[in-house]
C-alpha cells in the first residue's frame, strides 16, 4: 500500500501534460501525468513515470539529456489546461489524471481535482487502484470518470509481474463500482503474463464473483520501447511481437461467455 510521497508542499511532480489527447476519455483532452508508482509491471510503456523524483532522460529529439518530472503548483497546472478549455466544451473534453499512479501523489491530485471540478472541467483518471481504500475513496468524490487496471487474477501471479499483490486493487474496483456510476476496468494482455486462455478462465470467474459485467481488452504494444533505451534500462519485452484485438479473440469470447461485455 502507498504512503503520501509528495515532499513538497503545494506542489506535484508532474513529468509531461499532453494536450489533444482523443484516447483517454470523452472528445478532446488534457492528460496530466503524476510522477512515481508503487508498481514495477515489466512491460511499462512509461518508465520514465516510474521513479518518484525528477531523473535524467535522454531527448532524441533535441539530441540531448533532459530532466524528466518538474514540480508544478496548482496554478501552474490549472492554468496550462485552461488554455483548451474551448475545446473541452465544444467536444465534451476535460482533463485527465495519469501517470505513473495518481495516487501516489493522492492529496495534491484531489484537491487540484476539485479545484479544476469547481471551474467546469470533466476530470476522469487512470489508475492501478493501488491505494488505501481512504486516500482512493476520497479521491474518486472529484472524478467524472474513472478507468482502473486489474492486471491479473491471481495475486501472487500480480505480485510477480506487478511487484504488488492485487487484494487491495480488487477492493478498490468493488468500491469503486459501488459508490461511482463511471466505472471502466482495463484489462492489459500482456505476452506471457495474462494471456493465455486459462488466465481469460480464471478472469472471467473472478470478474463474476466482483460482479463486474463489462470490462475492456487493451492489447500489448511497444510504444514505450525506446523509453528504456533512454533512460539506460534493460526491457523485458524487447521483440515481444504486439498484440492486435484479432489476437484477442479467443480470449473474448471467452469473458463474454461468463456474460461480460466486452470491448477492445
Amino acid at each position: 500500500m502507498i504512503a503520501e510521497s509528495n515532499k513538497v508542499k503545494d506542489k506535484a511532480l508532474i513529468f509531461n501534460i499532453q494536450k489533444y489527447s482523443i484516447h483517454d476519455g470523452p472528445g478532446i483532452r488534457s492528460v496530466v501525468f503524476f510522477k512515481g508508482c508503487p508498481l514495477r509491471c515489466f512491460w511499462c510503456s512509461n518508465p520514465e513515470s516510474q521513479l518518484k523524483k525528477p531523473e535524467d532522460m535522454w531527448d532524441n529529439t533535441k539530441k540531448a539529456i533532459t530532466t524528466v518530472g518538474e514540480y508544478k503548483t496548482y496554478d501552474d497546472i490549472i492554468n496550462e489546461v485552461l488554455k483548451d478549455r474551448v475545446f473541452y466544451e465544444e467536444s465534451g473534453g476535460g482533463v485527465t489524471f495519469s501517470g505513473g499512479e495518481v495516487l501516489f501523489q493522492a492529496e495534491f491530485a484531489t484537491e487540484l481535482a476539485r479545484r479544476l471540478r469547481d471551474l467546469g472541467i470533466h476530470m476522469a483518471c487512470e489508475t492501478t487502484g493501488y491505494a488505501s481504500t481512504k486516500t482512493f475513496s476520497h479521491f474518486i468524490e472529484q472524478m467524472d470518470l474513472i478507468f482502473i487496471d486489474f492486471k491479473h487474477p491471481d495475486s501472487k501471479q500480480h505480485r510477480l509481474g506487478t511487484g504488488v499483490p492485487n487484494e487491495l486493487v480488487i477492493k478498490n474496483i468493488m468500491y469503486a463500482k459501488e459508490h461511482h456510476d463511471q466505472v471502466i476496468v482495463r484489462i492489459p494482455i500482456i505476452p506471457n503474463f495474462n494471456d493465455s486462455l486459462e488466465v481469460a478462465h480464471q478472469f472471467a470467474h473472478k470478474l463474476n464473483d466482483m460482479h463486474i459485467d463489462a470490462i475492456e481488452l487493451l492489447p500489448f504494444h511497444q510504444f514505450g520501447e525506446n523509453k528504456y533505451k533512454y533512460l539506460n534500462r534493460d526491457y523485458k519485452m524487447k521483440n515481444v511481437p504486439q498484440l492486435h484485438a484479432e489476437d484477442l479473440e479467443d480470449y473474448k469470447q471467452i469473458l463474454e461467455a461468463a456474460g461480460i461485455t466486452v470491448s477492445i
